[in-house]
C-alpha cells in the first residue's frame, strides 16, 4: 500500500492540474467570445453563466447595470426574461394538468365558451405554438394599448377576433397570443392571479427570491436598468405596460435564481416526470411532420448533442438560455441592452464548454 500512494497521489495531482489547466482555458475562451460582442466596457453590458452538474464553472459580469449611477453590472443584477417567461408559463400549465384541474388536451373553448374556433384550438396548440391565433406583437394596434393598464381578458378580447393565419396544428409559428391566453386559463382554473400563481408554486418552491413579475414601479433590489442605442448613444428602454406581455413575458430574474430553477426541474420538484417530459419532448403537426419545440423550450441539438433552449427579448433587454440534458451542462447569458444580443455568444459557449468538458474525461 505504501509504494501505491505516491503513485496515487502523483495521478491525482495530474488529474487536478489537467482540470484547472482546461478550466483556465474555457475561462479565457469564454471571456474572448463575450468581449466580441460587447465592445463598450462603459455601455450597458451583461452577465454569463456556465453551470456544470448544478455547480456554477463559470462566471462573468461586464458593462454597466446602469449608466446615471455609473454602476457596474454583477452576476446578481435581476434581468427582464422576455419570452424565457413562456417555460414558467409552460410549467405551471402543467402543475395544473398534474393536479387534475385541466388537461392539454382540453379546447380552450372550456374555459372561454366564446373564443372563435374555441373548440378546434387546444391547450396544447397554444403550449406549441400552433394554434394559427393571430400574435398580438404583429398587430398595427399594439401601439394603442402598449402603456396601458389591461387586465388578462382585455389582452385576449385585443386579439381574439383577428384573422387567423392558419388551421390549428398546421403549422408551427412563434406565437405570443398563445401563452398570453395561457396566462389567462391559469388564472380562470387556479382561481389566483399569474403573478401569484408563478410565486407560490414555482419561485417559491424552487427557493427563487429574487426573481419577480415585471414592475417599472416597485422597488426591486438589485434590478438592472435596461437601455436602447441611437445614433445620439445610450438612451432608457422605451416603457410598456407589463399587463400586455403577461404570460408571453414579463417575468424577471438573475442567473443564480435561473439555475435554481433548472436544478428543481432537473429534480423534479415541481413536476413528475410524466408531466415535465411533455415540455421536453418534440410533437407533430397535422401532417404527421416533427416540429422542434416542447412546452416553453425548443428542444433542438446543439454540436450533435441534444439541448433545451430559449432567448427572450423585451424593450432594454435580451436573454438567452441553453440546457444540455445528457451532460447537465447550463449556459446563460443576459444583456441590458436590447443592442447587444447574448444569443449567439451563448450557443458558442454552450458548444465550448460541451467540448471542453468531453476532454476532462
Amino acid at each position: 500500500m505504501t509504494r501505491k500512494l505516491p503513485a496515487f497521489a502523483f495521478l491525482l495531482t495530474c488529474i487536478l492540474v489537467c482540470q484547472f489547466v482546461y478550466s483556465q482555458s474555457l475561462s479565457q475562451k469564454a471571456d474572448s467570445l463575450i468581449a466580441t460582442v460587447f465592445t463598450d466596457k462603459n455601455g450597458p453590458g451583461g452577465v454569463f453563466m456556465i453551470a456544470h452538474k448544478g455547480k456554477i464553472i463559470y462566471q462573468k459580469s461586464i458593462g454597466k447595470a446602469n449608466l446615471e449611477l455609473n454602476v457596474d453590472m454583477n452576476a446578481d443584477h435581476v434581468f427582464q426574461l422576455g419570452s424565457m417567461t413562456k417555460q414558467f408559463t409552460a410549467v405551471a400549465v402543467l402543475l395544473l394538468e398534474q393536479e387534475g384541474k385541466l388537461k392539454t388536451s382540453d379546447p380552450v373553448s372550456t374555459y372561454i365558451p366564446d373564443y372563435p374556433n374555441g373548440k378546434n384550438i387546444t391547450i396544447h396548440h397554444l403550449l406549441t405554438h400552433t394554434s394559427g391565433i393571430k400574435d398580438f406583437t404583429k398587430m398595427k394596434s399594439i401601439s394603442t394599448i402598449a402603456t396601458q393598464e389591461m387586465t388578462p381578458k382585455m389582452m385576449v378580447d385585443f386579439f381574439k377576433n383577428e384573422q387567423v393565419d392558419f388551421p390549428p396544428g398546421d403549422q408551427f409559428e412563434y406565437n405570443n397570443s398563445g401563452y398570453v391566453l395561457l396566462g389567462y386559463i391559469i388564472e380562470l382554473v387556479s382561481g389566483e392571479t399569474y403573478e401569484s400563481f408563478i410565486t407560490r408554486h414555482i419561485f417559491e418552491k424552487a427557493g427563487m427570491s429574487h426573481s419577480y413579475y415585471c414592475s417599472d414601479r416597485k422597488v426591486i433590489p438589485g434590478r438592472a436598468s435596461g437601455y436602447h442605442k441611437k445614433e445620439t448613444g445610450y438612451v432608457n428602454k422605451t416603457i410598456i405596460n407589463f399587463s400586455v406581455p403577461f404570460a408571453s413575458g414579463a417575468l424577471m430574474s438573475t442567473l443564480h435564481d435561473m439555475l435554481k430553477w433548472q436544478q428543481a426541474l432537473n429534480a423534479n420538484v415541481l413536476l413528475n416526470k410524466q408531466e415535465q417530459q411533455k415540455a421536453f419532448s418534440t410533437h407533430r403537426l397535422n401532417n404527421g411532420e416533427t416540429f422542434t419545440y416542447g412546452y416553453g423550450w425548443h428542444i433542438k441539438n446543439i454540436d450533435g448533442v441534444p439541448d433545451r433552449e430559449h432567448g427572450g427579448s423585451i424593450f432594454g433587454f435580451k436573454t438567452m438560455g441553453v440546457y444540455i440534458p445528457g451532460e447537465d451542462i447550463y449556459v446563460l447569458g443576459f444583456s441590458n441592452c436590447d443592442c447587444n444580443s447574448p444569443t449567439k455568444v451563448t450557443m458558442d459557449i454552450a458548444v465550448l464548454a460541451l467540448q471542453t468538458l468531453r476532454k476532462q474525461k
